[in-house]
């Protein structure tokens, strides 16, 4: 592993109220169609761990308001816990540490004297190192942003912090998000805590390892094509990339403005389901700056009837087997809804492998040139070994016919859903890899739905033969999160969720 430099130790003390969006950006997500910000409320936790380190954010917010505990206590112990295991895992690249602190103190001062409380007043975080962050240096793993450091934040930091949260530092991603290894030329490679000897996936690997770790009490990775979804698979964590269009990319590297940008979508991870719905209210919505972005109403999963839900799954695709434990996982999730909604049939759609190699095809075809300009823009000169740039330019009639086709096939996966509410899968093919391995193994279930933009989400619902956490992924229709939330908590409650590393 490589050893973190005196510039990644560096300290950030001196940049408490440096330039945000925070000044401008709503406060709350979820908007309404006519712009007007839904009531506010206390999200209250039904989490019962009682381990400090692995409790949902959504209870320890609570405890904060409710003077149990402070956020200088959690901080200090979350730093403390990225002292003691990130030197095994490096999945955090930058601690604002001292930084962090006082803002904690701050906290405990606000609900000492009885100060309105964000939603997350107190709670620390960490933050994939692909978003901008003020006053925290902000790389996204290529070397020619190796001492960048933003005077704003992102979108989505801006909301959280609004909301009270307190950022710790940031946690590893490979160059510009794009691969599906946690491994750059600035900071090294990142391992997953349920076995050091393997990957925790990416991109979002960092976030991924640090949460499973106990370091960290959410992180809000990016998704182009299952980077928030295969992490908290291989970790054992819960997350969603949402719909497309929900959550801004503003300060995001890569961001929003190209004909790829459609695919990605930033998304919470956390150890409990409940942690992302609360997270998604926060960061949802427009911020007159990424113009993709609807403001579509995010429903309570609460409120959703299982009895009326349709449900079909699959255990493969025909294309890569999955290992034995993921398909049982699987059925066995399929099995234990049966008895709380309306209907549960194997079936999946018929253009998964087509639409797969059409995106594929679409990301080339312009030869990688919107990502040779992002590099030349950030001034790297050598790039990751994973960053793959090669590409063959296509006529202008073969990439609009590319368009053309895989909006038809995405036309047909709504066809199909017409029958159904939600589809139950697997994530990749494969438990987490080995250290060794150059590229992932298996398959990947995930990117056919960045190609449509559906929602997302995953929780752990297994076990493989080794040992390592198995995660089952829940996808719905487009603006549907409040359904796929509310079947992800069903199967976090038959099946346990989240459960720590015991050997680390």
């Amino acid at each position: 592993m490589k050893k973190q430099t005196t510039n990644n130790r560096r300290k950030f003390i001196t940049t408490l109220g440096i330039g945000s969006l925070g000044s401008v950006l709503p406060a709350f997500g979820q908007l309404l169609p006519d712009g007007v910000v839904p009531s506010r409320r206390e999200f209250t936790s039904k989490d019962a761990t009682e381990e400090l380190l692995y409790m949902s954010a959504t209870k320890v917010a609570e405890m904060i308001r409710n003077k149990e505990i402070s956020s200088e206590a959690l901080v200090t112990r979350c730093l403390e816990r990225i002292a003691e295991i990130n030197p095994k895992i490096n999945a955090v690249v930058q601690v604002a540490g001292e930084r962090a602190l006082l803002e904690a103190k701050a906290a405990d001062a606000a609900v000492a004297a009885g100060k309105p409380l964000g939603l997350l007043h107190g709670v620390p975080m960490t933050i994939k190192d692909s978003f901008d962050t003020a006053g925290i240096i902000s790389t996204a793993g290529t070397m020619g942003r190796k001492n960048y450091m933003p005077g704003t934040d992102a979108t989505v930091v801006a909301r959280l912090k609004k909301e009270g949260a307190i950022l710790l530092g940031k946690t590893n991603t490979p160059e510009f998000t794009m691969s599906s290894l946690t491994t750059n030329l600035i900071y090294g490679q990142t391992l997953n805590p349920y076995d050091l000897s393997r990957h925790p996936s990416g991109s979002s690997g960092g976030a991924a390892a640090i949460l499973a770790a106990g370091g960290s009490y959410f992180d809000i990775g990016t998704d182009s094509g299952g980077s928030v979804r295969a992490p908290a698979h291989v970790c054992g964590l819960a997350s969603i990339k949402p719909t497309s269009g929900r959550i801004p990319q503003t300060g995001h590297l890569p961001g929003y403005g190209d004909r790829f940008g459609s695919y990605q979508q930033p998304g919470p991870m956390a150890r409990k389901v409940e942690d992302l719905y609360l997270l998604l209210t926060i960061l949802s919505g427009p911020d007159q700056l990424d113009a993709s972005i609807s403001p579509v109403p995010l429903p309570d999963p609460s409120e959703v009837d299982l009895s009326k839900l349709r449900i079909a799954y699959y255990t493969t695709n025909d294309i890569a087997e999955p290992i034995p434990e993921i398909k049982k996982m699987v059925v066995d999730c399929a099995e234990s809804l049966k008895s709380s909604v309306k209907s549960v049939v194997p079936d999946r759609p018929p253009v998964l492998q087509e639409l797969s190699e059409k995106r594929s095809e679409l990301n080339s075809a312009d030869g990688k040139a919107h990502l040779k300009r992002l590099i030349q823009q950030c001034g790297t000169k050598v790039i990751s070994p994973n960053l793959n740039i090669s590409g063959e330019v296509v006529s202008a009639d073969v990439y609009s016919r590319l368009v053309e086709e895989i909006d038809a096939l995405k036309s047909k996966m709504l066809q199909f859903m017409d029958d159904y509410d939600i589809l139950l899968c697997p994530v990749t093919s494969t438990a987490a890899m080995k250290v060794e391995a150059e590229r992932f193994p298996g398959h990947w279930y995930t990117s056919e739905y960045n190609a449509t933009g559906w929602p997302a989400a995953v929780v752990r619902a297994g076990t493989s033969d080794e040992g390592l956490p198995l995660g089952i992924q829940i996808v719905g229709k487009p603006w549907t999160e409040d359904k796929v939330l509310a079947v992800a908590g069903a199967l976090e409650t038959a099946f346990g969720g989240f459960s720590k590393p015991e050997n680390l």
